[in-house]
């Protein structure tokens, strides 16, 4: 594909971002379809600084990830309705610098989740209290989980199971809980960091579901008890794919090519 000054640009901001697979998705989406863009990856500390670049560069949107999904909203023009009711945004569309604000991380999680249990009645335990906390729980409690939010920092947690009119607990109660479902929000265990997990081993029992929204490396170390431990597992590809296929769509007004976003994820991993 040419560049050239008529290629809209698109961007993720995050710190750190070294780790992202974003361009390699969404790049291998505007290679397959023909659209005419290219994704980059920015390590951002101000998101208020780089709102005035994509402004000022005229890119067309971006992805906005950890740890900017909450602070970004101040600094926004609008944000949909999805997006206000759970007070994080991690996607960005700008039409003509005007800068709408999006969330598809909950819609990717329960696709992810829907294509191996049943979320409704369910117990489900969600580690985590940030901007992806947030989406996750919002959206698994539309589709009728019971959630227990479950958190290091007692003030984070307490205020986001608040807003989700669901439980908290401390992390250090996790050993007294039962659930059906686990997943783990934050990024603990991500690469480089691969040989920590979020919980003890422990506490991963049988028969659970347990679900990682970090997708690099593939298998976490939290995935990979958890299968020795005879649970079901749930890698952030699926995640991944379908919140990055939101975005394309949003942007592009194009059919997002799942199939071929996930398998150039995979190829990556």
């Amino acid at each position: 594909m040419i560049f050239d000054t008529n290629t809209s640009v698109y961007a993720v901001f995050g710190d750190p971002v070294s780790h992202s697979l974003s361009p390699v998705m969404h790049n291998r989406a505007f290679e397959s379809t023909g659209y005419k863009g290219v994704y980059l990856a920015f390590g951002v500390k101000n998101i208020k600084n780089a709102l005035i670049s994509v402004i000022t560069l005229g890119i067309k949107g971006a992805s906005i990830t950890i740890p900017h999904k909450m602070e970004v909203m101040k600094y926004l023009d609008k944000a949909d309705d999805v997006a206000l009711q759970i007070g994080a945004v991690n996607t960005i569309i700008n039409i003509d610098g005007c800068l709408k604000g999006y969330n598809s991380d909950g819609l990717g999680a329960v696709k992810a989740l829907s294509e191996k249990t049943v979320i409704k009645g369910k117990n489900i335990a969600i580690i985590g209290a940030g901007g992806a906390a947030r989406a996750v729980g919002f959206c698994i409690m539309k589709e009728g989980g019971r959630i227990t939010v479950i958190n290091r920092s007692t003030e984070k947690g307490e205020r986001l199971a608040g807003d989700l009119s669901s439980d908290f607990r401390p992390l250090n109660d996790i050993g007294k809980m039962k659930f059906d479902i686990l997943i783990n929000t934050t990024p603990v265990g991500m690469t480089p960091h691969t040989d920590v997990m979020p919980i003890e081993r422990r506490y991963i029992e049988k028969g659970m579901v347990v679900m990682d929204i970090v997708y690099n490396p593939l298998k976490t170390r939290l995935l990979k008890e958890a299968k020795m431990a005879g649970c079901v597992t749930i890698d952030g590809v699926s995640m991944f794919v379908h919140q990055g296929a939101f975005q394309f769509e949003l942007w592009t007004g194009i059919k997002a090519p799942v199939d071929v976003m996930k398998n150039a994820v995979m190829n990556a991993l």
